[in-house]
């Protein structure tokens, strides 16, 4: 079974996505997410002049061959080009593997180790009130785990907050957490550590009064912390009993998570900007993370995000697979079928896609109380509609970026 196409597909309906389809000689076709929010293009570039290539008369079947081959023959390796590159190959291939047995990729993983997977929404507010009211919108929805964003007083515009920006692009669709803006030049947001430290236990107490003490709460510090700074935060969200706190420090020091596990019990989610097992290696030998938060189109794809979790499953740390927007249909198909493989599953992040991305996708997912199945259609179970994906053109877009009051500019 031999590749005999291999084209990269630059679509935008809500957002821009990265595609390579590859087609074998006997009528099989696979797709695999390369999207790098914020940085399409270059992945575009790196697959169609670099890889897709190499791919041509390769044999299909032979996935873990083909990593390696990608991965090594580079010689520069990891980095989050190459390895989203190669993460749209290898779940390509695996598309196309399960399309062959007949089978969901996940029976090809060794089958369900659950009936479906839990998953989080993203509520938030400027205000309590405005988070009170999306906390029981998703709760509507199905969702039974929560992430809890909240504005800041004193700060205008904040990661998080749906209701902080109007997106041109997306009239009519209501991300609760879509950040990328399409044009020329990134925005720009303030930040205040102080202001933030008072503030967010105030808005878990109150959550936890309105909403009592059962319902699962994650929060996301997203990198902007120092290591004592972390700790702090940490030791005072304690009482209000979190499921995790995210990225609370930059990752790449990632001997600072001793420090905030010296002072904290409050269960650490890390992972989303890291592409390799090498990322992870400390930080799951000495147990400073509770969830792997990697993504299989960040991470190198379903073989080596599963060798990952593998890993993490020997020290009891589980999967939090990061699942917003910026990640494809494909992509978080991909994920679910991991997930419902493994045995060390923790949870699912579960963005909802526009309709205009569902058109592009044609997907068999099911969400039903509060849980994911990425259904029983041979492959992945997603198909790229190509004549609607032409409708879409690439349009420039960029992650904002955060300064402090003096004009410093601070980790977003």
């Amino acid at each position: 079974m031999k590749i005999v196409k291999a084209a990269v597909i630059l679509t935008s309906p809500d957002r821009n996505f990265v595609t390579l389809r590859l087609e074998t000689d006997e009528g099989l076709v696979g797709v695999g997410d390369g999207t790098l929010n914020g940085r399409e293009l270059a992945v575009v570039a790196y697959l169609r002049e670099h890889v897709a290539p190499l791919l041509i008369g390769r044999d299909a079947s032979r996935i873990e061959d083909a990593w390696q081959f990608l991965y090594r023959s580079a010689y520069w390796r990891r980095g989050p080009v190459t390895m989203a590159a190669i993460a749209a190959v290898d779940t390509a291939l695996w598309d196309i593997k399960g399309k062959a047995a007949g089978m969901p990729v996940y029976q090809l993983l060794g089958g369900a180790s659950r009936n479906g997977l839990l998953t989080y929404g993203h509520a938030s507010g400027k205000e309590l009130p405005e988070l009170f009211d999306s906390i029981r919108a998703h709760q509507a929805q199905g969702y039974k785990a929560i992430r809890v964003q909240t504005g800041v007083p004193g700060l205008k515009s904040i990661y998080g907050i749906a209701s902080n920006v109007t997106f041109e692009a997306n009239t009519g669709v209501r991300y609760d957490h879509e950040p990328a803006q399409r044009g020329d030049l990134p925005s720009e947001e303030d930040w205040d550590t102080r202001s933030y430290l008072r503030h967010v236990p105030t808005v878990f107490e109150a959550v936890r009064q309105e909403f009592g003490p059962e319902l699962p709460l994650l929060h996301d510090a997203h990198h902007r912390l120092t290591p004592i700074q972390a700790a702090k935060l940490g030791r005072s969200l304690e009482p209000y009993d979190l499921f995790w706190l995210e990225d609370v420090t930059p990752a790449e020091n990632q001997e600072a998570l001793r420090l905030v596990r010296q002072h904290s019990t409050t269960p650490l989610a890390i992972g989303e900007i890291f592409n390799s097992v090498w990322d992870y290696q400390l930080i799951i030998r000495e147990q400073l993370i509770d969830y792997v938060r990697g993504a299989v189109t960040h991470t190198g794809g379903i073989t080596h995000l599963k060798k990952v979790l593998d890993y993490a499953g020997q020290y009891q740390i589980k999967s939090g697979m990061h699942g917003p927007t910026d990640i494809s249909p494909v992509g978080l198909a991909a994920q679910m079928h991991l997930g419902l493989a493994i045995h060390n599953f923790g949870i699912q992040e579960y963005m909802q896609h526009g309709e205009r991305t569902n058109q592009v996708f044609e997907q068999s997912f099911m969400f039903t109380d509060g849980l994911l199945h990425p259904g029983d259609q041979p492959g992945l179970g997603v198909d790229l509609n190509l004549a609607e994906a032409e409708k879409y053109p690439y349009r420039r877009a960029y992650l904002p970026f955060n300064r402090l009051a003096d004009g410093t500019v601070h980790d977003w």
